[in-house]
């Protein structure tokens, strides 16, 4: 009997074809390689690392808590400027959202009126804010520049107030020209505006609020400190 001829030997080209394809094409298996992304670090906020290591630990002894999640945080921040320039100069607004996307590193919202005041001209759905809500890390970093930086370049600045609470733990700061903030350039505003800072907690009194605002850095007036 003759032997079986073996598949491989009676086609010897084919071996040939499949090495000649693959050295046509070398950078085949380079492609499907996918290059690594550069990691970026964020820088940590030194307020959020400051609250955890320090404030917590110091509040939860302080008012005598049972569970460490009843201790106060900060939840959200919001930048506002009213515009009621806005009715008759609507560039007010343009320049309002830049001054405030400056400042705060994220895109402001338009509020609107909701009810028409005919001795203002103002209808339902008119336009005469700009607003933002900071959150997170952003959150922090912001009311750091804002301790550390904007308050003290106020002029004759010997703290802030106290007692600007609302009774449910949150803080309201009048701010009267937007150029306090290092980021604006004065050379390009077209008008000094002035803007409100809130600063909402999940704490059930105003003590509380202001013992973790202190403890974080906040710059109260000594005579009006508890």
């Amino acid at each position: 009997m003759s032997p079986k001829p073996n598949p491989k030997e009676a086609n010897p080209k084919e071996g040939a074809a499949k090495a000649s394809t693959k050295e046509a094409n070398p950078k085949e298996g380079v492609a499907k390689a996918k290059p690594e992304k550069a990691k970026v670090e964020k820088i940590k906020p030194r307020l959020k690392e400051k609250y955890f290591a320090e404030v917590l630990p110091t509040l939860f002894k302080e008012f005598g808590y049972s569970n460490v999640m009843q201790v106060p945080r900060l939840q959200k921040v919001v930048v506002s400027i009213g515009l009621g320039e806005a009715i008759t100069n609507p560039k007010a607004l343009e320049a309002a959202e830049k001054d405030l996307s400056t400042i705060a590193g994220q895109h402001p919202v338009t509020t609107r009126s909701k009810r028409s005041i005919s001795a203002f001209k103002l209808r339902t759905g008119m336009p005469i804010g700009m607003k933002v809500t900071l959150r997170g890390d952003r959150m922090y970093h912001f009311l750091d520049r804002l301790y550390n930086v904007v308050l003290p370049r106020l002029r004759d600045f010997q703290g802030i107030s106290a007692e600007s609470f609302d009774g449910r733990g949150n803080y309201s700061l009048g701010m009267k020209e937007q150029i306090v903030f290092p980021e604006v350039d004065y050379d390009k505003v077209d008008k000094l505006r002035g803007m409100e800072v809130t600063i909402a907690t999940s704490a059930r009194t105003d003590d509380e609020a202001r013992r973790l605002l202190e403890l974080m850095g906040m710059p109260f007036r000594k005579a009006e400190r508890r």
